[in-house]
C-alpha cells in the first residue's frame, strides 16, 4: 500500500504502458517490449544497485499500437511508482517484466527528452499528507461512510484464505481514507475507461462517486453468483441420482432390491473392506501391523481423487501380497537328489560334491543359515541350471535376478514412498512374485555389478547376503524389517576380479572350469541332441548324428568352455534336415486338387487309347529322403561349410621365434601365439598386441635374464659380448584387438626369445605357462585346470608347468590326464630343454662334453 507522504522528483522517466491503467495503492506487473521502455529499463532502472529508490512514471498511452513511438498519445495524467521487482532474460534477446507499485498521481508539464527513453517535467496532484479527519464536508464524510460499510462486505465475500484478501482485510481499518478508492477500483472487475476516470478523479469526492458504483456492481454480482449455487444445490438434493440394485435371491428365495444414490461409493468401500480382510489374512508381524493399520485408517479418511490415494493403496496391496508367514513344504530325499543332478548334469563333479554336502546339512539341520554358494565359470557350463535344480530338489520356488549392468542401489533396496513411481526392490518384488518366504533366489552374473551417482548395488548387497544382517533386511518402500533368513542365495558370477572384496567375503567360491571333449560329446548326446529335436519339430526316426559327426562339430566348429556354441551348431544342422523332410512331404489335398491341370480336348480323345491304363492309378508324389538322415563328416561339412577352427600349431610353428603360451579368460582358457622377430637396430624391444602393464615387464624380465645368461646358453661367442648389441627385437601376441594381461607369459616369451637368438624350432605339440623371475626361478600361477582344457581342445599333448603346480593336476579329469604329457619344471633351464626336439645346451659342461664327442 502507499504510504502516508509521498514527495516525487520534478523530473522522472516515463513508462509507457498500453491497454493497463496503474492505481495508486496497487500493483502491477508491465512487460517491457517497447523500444524506449527497454532503454530506461537499461540505462535506469538495471544499473542501479537497491530498486527500492528507483521511482518512475507509468502513463498509459490512448494508440491501439503498443510499440509507438508517439508521445502525444500518452494520456496527460499518469501514476509515479516504485520499482518493487525486475525479472527476465538477456538471451537470446532481451526481455523483462518490471512489477511496480502506485505511489501518487502527477501531470506531464513537458517533455525534457524523448531519446533513449522520455523524461518528463511533472506536477504532483495528490494532496498530501492529509486524511479525512479534519475535513469538515459532511456529504464527504457521509460518502466515506458508506463506501468503508460496501468495501466491509465486499472483503467479507472473497475467499479469506487468498493471501492478498486476508491482508486486505486486516488493513482495511487503518487504511488511509484517500487512498481507499484506488485500493478497490484496482481489485473490483471495471473496464479500462471506468479505471482510466478513477485516475483522473483528482477531487477526492469526485474519486469516491466514480469508485462507488464500481464497488456496488461488483457485490451484486457475487451476490447473484451465490444465489444461483445455492439453488443448483438445493434442486441436485431434491432430484437425487437414483440407482436400483437387484441382488440374487436369499436364502429364502426372494429377490431384495435397494436404491443407492450417487453419495454411497459402496465399489470403493468393497474393495477397501476386502483389502483390509487380506491385510488380515497376511498374518503381519506386529511392527508391520502396526504400520499397515496406520495407512489403512489413513486410506479410509481420504478421498479417491487425492494423489497420496493411490500410493497408499499399493503399498497395502503390496503388504497384503508378501509371504509374511506364507513357506513351501520341507522336502529333501539326500538319496535321490544324486541321482537328480547327475540326470540333469553331467560332468561337474566338484559342483555337485559342493551341492550334495550342503543339502546334506539341510536335510540334517533345515534352519541352516548360509552359507552363499558362488558359482564361478565360464559362460554356458550350466551354472544357471544347477541353480534351478537345487530349487526342485528342495521343493522351493526359484527366482532368478539379473544383477547384470545394475547401477542404482535401489533397484535392491527399492525407492522411498516420496517419490513418484517408487517401487520396492527386486528382492521384495522376487518374494511377492514366488509367493513363498523361503524360496531360491539365483543372483545372476553378479560381477557385472556397477556404480554411479544413484549408489552402489554391491553394498546394498551385504545386508542382503549376510546371514547375521538379512533376518531384519529393511526395504526403502516397505519400510518394515523382512525375514530373509529363509531365503537361499546362490550368485553366478564369470570372474571373481570384479567383485568387492566385501561382497565376496559374504560368499562360498566354486569354481565351474568348463568341460572337457568327452563331456562335451556326453552332453550334446544325453541333453543337446533330444532338446533340438524337440524344438526343430523332429524325432529320433528322421534325424540321427553319427559319433564322427558330433566329435567334427565339438572338435572343428566349436571351441568353447560351454556348450552354448555347440547347441547352436546343432540348431543350424536341425533347421538344415527340416528343410529336406519339409519338401519331401505330400502336398495337401486342396493344394493338389488347385495344381491339378484341366485336361485338353485332345486328351479327350484318347480316352480310348489310356483305357487300359485306367485301372492302374500310380499318383506323382515327390519321394521323400531315405531315413533316418544320418549325420557324418561329410554332411557336417555341407551343412555347416568348411571348418571354423584348424589344427593350427604344427603350420605356425615351423620356423624359429614363435611358441605356444596359455592364458586364462573369463570365458574360459585359451591358447596363445607368441611371435618375435630381429632386425639390425640399437638394443630396442618392441612389444605389441594391446598388452597390459604385468606382461610388459614380463618381457623386459625374459630379455634381461636371456641377456644376462647368453653366453652360457650359447647365445654369444664371447665374454662382454652383447645380446642386443645392433639388434632390435620386435615381439607380438597375435589377435592384436584382445587386451592382454597377467605373468603367466613369462616362461613362453623367454622360450621365443632363445628360439629366435638360436635358431632352434620349439615343437609343435608343446604349449606352456609359468611366471617368471630375474633369477631364472619358474613361480605358479593359476587357473591351470582352464589352461590344460584349452590345451587339450586344440590338440596339444605336451604341458610345460610350474613345479608348483602339481597339485592342481589333481583337478583336471583323468581321461584328459592319460592323453597329456605334464613337464613340471623349477628353473628356466628345465623349461628350455622340454620346449625343443633335441633339447637346449644349459651350461658350458655340456658343450664340453658335445666336443670331446
Amino acid at each position: 500500500m502507499a504510504p502516508r507522504s509521498v514527495r516525487i522528483p520534478s523530473r522522472l522517466p516515463i513508462l509507457v504502458v498500453s491497454g493497463g491503467v496503474l492505481l495508486p495503492g496497487s500493483s502491477m506487473r508491465i512487460p517491457v517490449h517497447a523500444p524506449r521502455n527497454m532503454q530506461l529499463v537499461k540505462n535506469h532502472v538495471m544499473k542501479r544497485n537497491s530498486l527500492s529508490s528507483i521511482i518512475i512514471g507509468v502513463a498509459t498511452t490512448t494508440s491501439k499500437d503498443p510499440q509507438t513511438e508517439d508521445l502525444a498519445a500518452l494520456h496527460e495524467i499518469g501514476t509515479a511508482a516504485v520499482v518493487a521487482q525486475v525479472t527476465g532474460t538477456n538471451w537470446p534477446k532481451p526481455a523483462y517484466t518490471l512489477l511496480v507499485t502506485g505511489l501518487c498521481r502527477f501531470k506531464v508539464v513537458d517533455f525534457v527528452q524523448e531519446m533513449p527513453y522520455p523524461i518528463a517535467h511533472v506536477t504532483q496532484l495528490d494532496k498530501l499528507p492529509g486524511d479525512l479527519t479534519d475535513v469538515s464536508d459532511d456529504e464527504l464524510a457521509t460518502l466515506l461512510d458508506t463506501f468503508k460499510e460496501k468495501a466491509h462486505v465486499l472483503v467479507d465475500m472473497l475467499d479469506i484464505t487468498v493471501p492478498v484478501v486476508a491482508k486486505l482485510k486486516k488493513m482495511l481499518d487503518s487504511l488511509p481514507s484517500q487512498h481507499l478508492p484506488d485500493v478497490f477500483a484496482s481489485i473490483v472487475k471495471a473496464s479500462y475507461k471506468e479505471k482510466l476516470q478513477v485516475l483522473d478523479a483528482v477531487d477526492l469526492r469526485e474519486r469516491f462517486e466514480k469508485t462507488l458504483p464500481l464497488l456496488i456492481r461488483q457485490i451484486e454480482g457475487l451476490r447473484l453468483l451465490q444465489n444461483s449455487k445455492e439453488q443448483g444445490n438445493k434442486k441436485n438434493k431434491k432430484r437425487p441420482d437414483v440407482r436400483i440394485v437387484v441382488k440374487p435371491p436369499g436364502e429364502g428365495g426372494k429377490r431384495s432390491i435397494r436404491i443407492v444414490g450417487d453419495q454411497d461409493d459402496d465399489g470403493e468401500v468393497d474393495e477397501i473392506a476386502e483389502l483390509e480382510n487380506k491385510i488380515k489374512q497376511a498374518n503381519l508381524p506386529a511392527q508391520a501391523l502396526k504400520v499397515a493399520t496406520r495407512e489403512l485408517k489413513r486410506l479410509k479418511k481420504m478421498p479417491a481423487a487425492m494423489p497420496d490415494h493411490a500410493v497408499i493403496r499399493n503399498y497395502l496391496e503390496l503388504m497384503a501380497e508378501l509371504p509374511w508367514s506364507k513357506s513351501s513344504p520341507y522336502q529333501l530325499d539326500i538319496t535321490h537328489a544324486r541321482e537328480d543332478l547327475d540326470a540333469d548334469h553331467y560332468g561337474l563333479d566338484k559342483l555337485k560334491q559342493r551341492v550334495m554336502e550342503y543339502l546334506a546339512v539341510r536335510q540334517l539341520k533345515n534352519n541352516l543359515r548360509g552359507p552363499i554358494l558362488c558359482f564361478v565359470g565360464p559362460p554356458g557350463v550350466g551354472k544357471t541350471s544347477v541353480g534351478r535344480s537345487i530349487a526342485q530338489i528342495l521343493g522351493r520356488e526359484f527366482h532368478r535376478i539379473s544383477l547384470g549392468g545394475v547401477v542404482d542401489s535401489s533397484d535392491i533396496r527399492g525407492h522411498r514412498r516420496t517419490y513418484i513411481g517408487s517401487m520396492p526392490g527386486r528382492v521384495i518384488q522376487g518374494l511377492r512374485t514366488v509367493g513363498t518366504n523361503n524360496p531360491l533366489f539365483l543372483l545372476d552374473e553378479v560381477d557385472k555389478l556397477g556404480r554411479s551417482l544413484q549408489g552402489d548395488p554391491a553394498s546394498a548387497l551385504l545386508e542382503v547376503l549376510d546371514p547375521e544382517q538379512n533376518a531384519h533386511f529393511t526395504d526403502h518402500y516397505l519400510n518394515v524389517p523382512f525375514d530373509l533368513s529363509q531365503v537361499i542365495f546362490i550368485a553366478t558370477a564369470n570372474t571373481t576380479a570384479t567383485i568387492p572384496p566385501a561382497l565376496l567375503d559374504r560368499m562360498e567360491v566354486i569354481s565351474v572350469p568348463g568341460y572337457t571333449q568327452e563331456e562335451k560329446h556326453h552332453i550334446a548326446t544325453r541333453h543337446l541332441v533330444p532338446k533340438q529335436l524337440k524344438e526343430h519339430g523332429l524325432t529320433g526316426e528322421q534325424l540321427q548324428f553319427s559319433e564322427e559327426g558330433l566329435k567334427t562339430i565339438i572338435g572343428r566348429y566349436t571351441r568353447e568352455a560351454g556348450v552354448r556354441t555347440l547347441e547352436r551348431r546343432l540348431g543350424a544342422v536341425c533347421r538344415a534336415v527340416a528343410v529336406k523332410v519339409a519338401e519331401g512331404l505330400p502336398k495337401p489335398k486342396q493344394q493338389a486338387a488347385e495344381n491339378k491341370e484341366v485336361p485338353s480336348k485332345e486328351e479327350d480323345k484318347s480316352e480310348e487309347v489310356h483305357a487300359a491304363e485306367e485301372d492302374i492309378k500310380v499318383p506323382h508324389v515327390d519321394h521323400p529322403p531315405n531315413l533316418p538322415i544320418v549325420i557324418d563328416d561329410h554332411a557336417v561339412k555341407d551343412i555347416l561349410g568348411p571348418p571354423v577352427f584348424e589344427h593350427e600349431v604344427s603350420q605356425r610353428l615351423n620356423q624359429p621365434g614363435v611358441a605356444v603360451g596359455l592364458a586364462w579368460t573369463p570365458m574360459g582358457g585359451e591358447i596363445m601365439f607368441v611371435e618375435a622377430t630381429r632386425m639390425d637396430g640399437d638394443g630396442q624391444l618392441t612389444l605389441t598386441g594391446q598388452l597390459g602393464d604385468v606382461m610388459k615387464e614380463s618381457a623386459q624380465l625374459a630379455i634381461s635374464w636371456l641377456r644376462s645368461n647368453a653366453l652360457e646358453y650359447g647365445l654369444v661367442q664371447k665374454s662382454g659380448q652383447d645380446l642386443m648389441e645392433n639388434t632390435d627385437v620386435h615381439i607380438h601376441f597375435p589377435a592384436g584387438a584382445i587386451g592382454k594381461d597377467g605373468p603367466s607369459a613369462g616362461v613362453t616369451i623367454v622360450t621365443v626369445l632363445a628360439s629366435l637368438f638360436s635358431g632352434h624350432v620349439v615343437r609343435s605339440d608343446t604349449a606352456m605357462t609359468g611366471e617368471i623371475t630375474l633369477r631364472g626361478v619358474v613361480l605358479p600361477v593359476g587357473g591351470i585346470k582352464e589352461k590344460v582344457l584349452a590345451a587339450h581342445r586344440a590338440g596339444i599333448t605336451r604341458i610345460i608347468l610350474p613345479k608348483r603346480n602339481e597339485k592342481d593336476l589333481q583337478d583336471i579329469p583323468s581321461n584328459v590326464r592319460k592323453e597329456l604329457t605334464f613337464i613340471l619344471a623349477d628353473q628356466l633351464c628345465d623349461v628350455l630343454k622340454a620346449a625343443f626336439d633335441d633339447g637346449f645346451p644349459s651350461s658350458k659342461q655340456d658343450r664340453a662334453v658335445s666336443s670331446k664327442l
